[in-house]
Formats: structure tokens, sequence, C-alpha cells
């Protein structure tokens, strides 16, 4: 109804002007003629001559004015259909867009406008609906993506803990210090459960974007972390080094802080002992960077993007890791798109990774 009442109004507003355009057309031609009659002269095979002295019987006011308004009445159809006929021709890209959208649904966004014919607004706002499906494609693609990874992760621990707590139970010799081994195992298991809901919970804090921007110090918040991690990199045999200038930034601090921790750990775990970690931050012009630089095992170029994915591993061996879960880089990714930072990262020739965040600088 919505786009016959558009049709409609464009149609009457088209026939107003073209009935306007008629009247206008009809008044420049009949007012010259309004004084002009033509005569024939008595017994004379002459043809007609048109004076304007009034006299004879020729084409008169009356004449002029019931020709006239029978012009206008037949105008009044034409003008109409002529209105309509255009109305629509310039609505027909959009009722395609109307029917196009109003098919497309959750498990319909495949389907493209596909607008053709020349380029206009209809046309443009085609291509920029065109470009939202994908995106909106893209989307529940990795949303079902996500949630299918994210039900295997959790149910594997439950899985274990379960076949842990049976077996315990079924031993009917099971002693005091058997039971205190299972509930300690049953922890651990609980404690990794845990552990990846937060990341989960902090993957999506991270994806909902910023809900708050204050003005923040890079080096000040890597300082932070680095205090809170140097007793791990000491047990895996890993060497810290810093070089932290001022970089001043806006931005989420814990969002941030999110961000420079889950670079540390994540260089800290995929590396190999004797390895090192160099985090760096620095002012250059109107940017502010932050870059974490490990060593580890050497990392094909093709694999580098995949591993900002969520539950992406570089190797199948690590999936049976327990600290690690596929998270720490995607957290990364998500909070660097939050701030509008630009992120680099590139493969070192002797192994592990290089990874470079910049943010603006207020």
């Amino acid at each position: 109804m919505t786009r016959r009442s558009l049709q409609a109004r464009l149609a009457l507003f088209y026939a107003a002007g073209i009935y306007v355009a008629g009247i206008v057309v009809l008044a420049i031609v009949t007012v010259p003629l309004a004084g002009i009659q033509s005569t024939i002269p008595a017994h004379s095979s002459a043809p007609a001559t048109v004076t304007g002295t009034g006299d004879g019987n020729g084409i008169g006011p009356h004449q002029l004015l019931v020709g006239s308004a029978v012009a206008l009445a037949i105008l009044i159809p034409i003008a109409l259909a002529a209105g309509w006929f255009v109305a629509g021709r310039f609505l027909r890209p959009l009722r395609a867009i109307t029917a196009t959208a109003t098919a497309i649904s959750a498990g319909n966004l495949h389907q493209r406008l596909n607008l053709g014919g020349p380029a206009d607004e209809l046309t443009e706002l085609g291509y920029i609906l065109d470009d939202l499906f994908a995106r909106l494609q893209a989307s529940f693609d990795a949303q079902r993506h996500f949630v299918a990874n994210a039900s295997h992760e959790l149910r594997t621990p439950l899985a274990g803990l379960r076949t842990l707590l049976e077996v315990a139970l079924a031993d009917p010799d099971a002693d005091a210090d058997a039971l205190r081994t299972a509930c300690q195992e049953a922890l651990a298991l609980g404690g990794h459960q845990e552990r990846l809901v937060q990341a989960l919970l902090a993957l999506a804090t991270s994806e909902r974007g910023l809900t708050r921007r204050d003005t923040l110090d890079l080096a000040h918040v890597a300082t932070g972390v680095l205090a809170s991690r140097r007793d791990q990199a000491t047990q895996a045999g890993i060497a810290l080094a810093e070089h932290l200038a001022p970089a001043v930034t806006a931005g989420d601090p814990r969002l941030v802080e999110s961000l420079i921790a889950n670079l540390i750990d994540n260089a800290i775990r995929h590396n190999h002992p004797d390895g090192h970690v160099r985090i760096t931050t620095e002012t250059s012009g109107t940017q502010v960077s932050l870059t974490v630089t490990n060593s580890g095992p050497v990392i094909p170029d093709n694999e580098i993007q995949r591993l900002f994915q969520p539950f992406q591993r570089l190797a199948p061996d690590r999936r049976s890791r327990r600290d690690g879960y596929g998270l720490g880089l995607a957290i990364v990714n998500a909070v660097a798109q939050a701030h509008h930072a630009t992120l680099t990262t590139s493969a070192r020739p002797e192994g592990g990774l290089a990874i470079t965040v910049r943010f603006a600088h207020p």
C-alpha cells in the first residue's frame, strides 16, 4: 500500500505538471486568435480571408472557449496516464529493492539486488544494500561458526569432568587418596572451563565496542601487564625485554589492558625454551604504537590471518594444551577494531611473530 500510495502521489505530481504545461501551451495558441475571424465574400469562389474586424461568421470567443474546455478535459486522463507511467518507471528499481529486501532472511542472505540500468541514486542505493547484505551474510556465517566452536570447546571439559566423576564413583575400592586425586583433577578441569568462559566474555566485550574513552598511556598499561607476567615467563624460560616510551592515546583502559595482556600471553605461550619476548611502545607523528615481538616456531605467511579468528590454532597438537583456547589473537583483533586501530602482523624468518597495533594520538 505504501508503494502504491507513493506512485499515486508521484503520478498526481507529474500529471499536474503536464496539465499546467498544457494550459500554458493552449493559452499561448488561443489568446492571439481570440479577436481573429474568417470571412468569405458573397458570390465569390475565392479562398477565405482572415480579418481582424470582428464581422462575419468565423472563430469567435465562444468557440475558442468551448474548444479549450474540451481540450483541457481530454488532457486530464492523458496527463494522469502519463504521470502514472512515468512514476512507475522511476519506482521500478525501488520496487525491486523492496521485494528483495523483504525476501532476504537469515537463511537467504546470499540473494542480491543486482540492479542494472543507468547509474543514478536508486542504483547507488542498490549497490550499498548489496554490500550491506554481503557483510550481514559474513557476520551470520561467522556467528554460526563461533557458536559451533564455542559449544565444542565447552563440551570437551564437561565431558572430561563427567567421565572423571563417574570413574571415581564406580570404583568400590576407591580410598580417600583416590577420591582426593579425582577432586583435584575435577578442580583443574573446572578451572580450565572457567578460564575459557572468561576468554569468551572478553571476546564478546571487545566485539561490543567502546563504552568509555579515557586518556591513557600504553607504556604505563604495558608496565603493569609485564609485572604480572614475569613469573610466568621465568617459569617458561622466556626472557622479557622492554622499551617503553610514552605513547598517549584515548580508549577503554580495560580493553587496552586486555589487548596487551593477550599479546604478551600469546608471545609467552607460543614460544620455545630460552626464547624471548620484546615489548615496545613509541609515538610517531599522529599515531602511537605498541609492538610485541617473540621467538617461536616458524609460521607460514598464509596462516597468519587465520590465527586472528576465534578458536584457530597453528597446529593440531596445540589443542591439547590447557593454557590456550585459540581466542587470544581474536580478542586482540576485536579490541583493535573497537578502537579503530591498525593491526599489522608479520612472521619472522627465524620464527615467531611481530605484531604492531597503531592507535590515534589524541
